[in-house]
């Protein structure tokens, strides 16, 4: 067993293990929520880790892809074609969650029971929306220093496209700068993989803890929403894939293997912003360029998040049918435009999708205080979504790639990892 094989098979025993110490804490302890405390420091301590690479991994793959690309004319192309992908993935998303939940109907189960909070309750959710000039001065950082340090990704792609472009109009005087930053990219790739090693760890006490807190019941509780939602879920990554399919061919089963340790760490931590590391080297392992893998991805992390788009429309229309709120068609359809201007951006808010939903609640008078419904199932659906938006930007990076012939095949890519030292 290869070290890939070994550090997934670990995270998978991590993630069994933390449910059954999670159920038994639940059961047994006096103070259960005391044993998830503690068990939140261990799974905060990985995801800082975790933070403290980004901002370095992204500024510095960007810029080296960026400038050793040498021409601005590509570098647009590129990522046109990267947005492209990106609105069509979101359209594809927001329509599958309206979609379904409109033929699941999961809300009017709890319509007629007495779990739906009074329309007054507050949330605890701040529900300020991200306007179009919100949106626009928050692309540009005021400092980059401060985009780095609060990990505003879309940020730091901003900052690192204009920095990449410098230096490649510079020319040779750059070269030694570039070559400099390129050694920050490897060294920061060798520290992830230092941090990797402690993921079993923190998967365990992600699990566990979140189980000995809330418990099984409330799984049970919310076992018909859950279980729809998921299937949405699966659905969703059969469409992607099928799309997939039709660029890269029977390659999209390989990309899903080199994604699958990525996607059970995102899973299984709930954030995808700690699989963003190995999903590079996933893809770069596949056979995408360098280049083309780190200046598609960061910005696939802030405008391509496909399991959370999906999430917010089913999400919000489900509110609405446990309040007995009937939605027309039109209403629907405004709400996901709507959707897909304010879920973009939002990877670097904290319970993003909650907040997204709560801004949209307010826009159409659905009360707030449905989100209480979500709360206490939020992290397990935060599972999948996360999980999701890293099969969804593997994808459309490989895509991508495909269209600027930037896509190595896979015995070139084998002969190449081979040859190095």
């Amino acid at each position: 067993m290869n070290n890939r094989n070994r550090l997934t098979a670990y995270i998978l025993a991590g993630l069994v293990l933390g449910v059954v110490v999670g159920y038994i804490a639940n059961g047994s302890l006096a103070n259960p929520t005391g044993f998830s405390d503690a068990m939140s420091l261990i799974t905060t301590l990985f995801l800082r880790l975790i933070k403290m690479i980004i901002a370095p991994l992204v500024f510095s793959t960007l810029v080296v892809g960026i400038a050793r690309m040498g021409d601005t004319r590509e570098v647009g192309r590129i990522g046109i074609k990267a947005l492209g992908w990106f609105v069509i993935a979101s359209v594809i998303s927001l329509a599958l969650g309206l979609v379904l939940v409109n033929l699941f109907r999961p809300g009017d189960a709890l319509a007629m029971s007495n779990l739906v909070p009074a329309a007054g309750t507050a949330s605890g959710i701040a529900t300020s929306s991200l306007t179009l000039k919100e949106f626009i001065t928050h692309l540009v950082p005021s400092s980059i220093v401060d985009g780095m340090a609060k990990n505003e990704i879309l940020q730091i792609v901003i900052f690192s496209l204009f920095f990449g472009t410098a230096a490649a109009a510079v020319g040779e005087r750059a070269k030694p700068l570039v070559d400099a930053i390129d050694g920050i990219a490897h060294i920061m790739l060798k520290v992830t993989g230092y941090v990797m090693n402690l993921a079993p760890i923190a998967v365990f006490a992600a699990v566990s803890g979140i189980i000995a807190k809330s418990g099984l019941g409330v799984l049970k509780t919310y076992g018909v929403f859950m279980g729809e939602f998921y299937i949405g879920i699966v659905l969703l990554w059969i469409i992607l894939t099928a799309i997939g399919f039709l660029f890269l061919g029977p390659r999209v089963i390989r990309l899903l293997a080199e994604l699958r340790e990525p996607t059970l760490l995102a899973f299984s931590t709930a954030s995808s912003e700690a699989a963003f590391p190995k999903t590079l080297e996933g893809l770069e392992r596949f056979g995408v360029r360098n280049r083309i893998a780190a200046f598609v991805l960061p910005i696939g992390y802030s405008f391509n998040l496909d399991g959370s788009m999906m999430y917010c429309t089913f999400a919000t229309v489900f509110i609405a049918q446990a309040y007995g709120i009937e939605m027309s068609l039109g209403t629907q359809i405004t709400m996901m435009l709507v959707l897909m201007l304010t879920s973009k951006g939002m990877a670097g808010v904290p319970r993003a999708s909650l907040v997204v939903i709560a801004a949209t609640l307010t826009q159409f008078n659905i009360p707030e205080a449905g989100l209480l419904l979500l709360l206490g199932i939020d992290h397990f659906l935060d599972m999948a979504r996360s999980a999701t938006n890293v099969i969804g930007n593997g994808i459309a990076t490989a895509v991508v790639a495909k269209w600027e012939g930037e896509l190595a095949p896979p015995v070139q890519k084998e002969l190449a990892t081979a040859e190095l030292p």
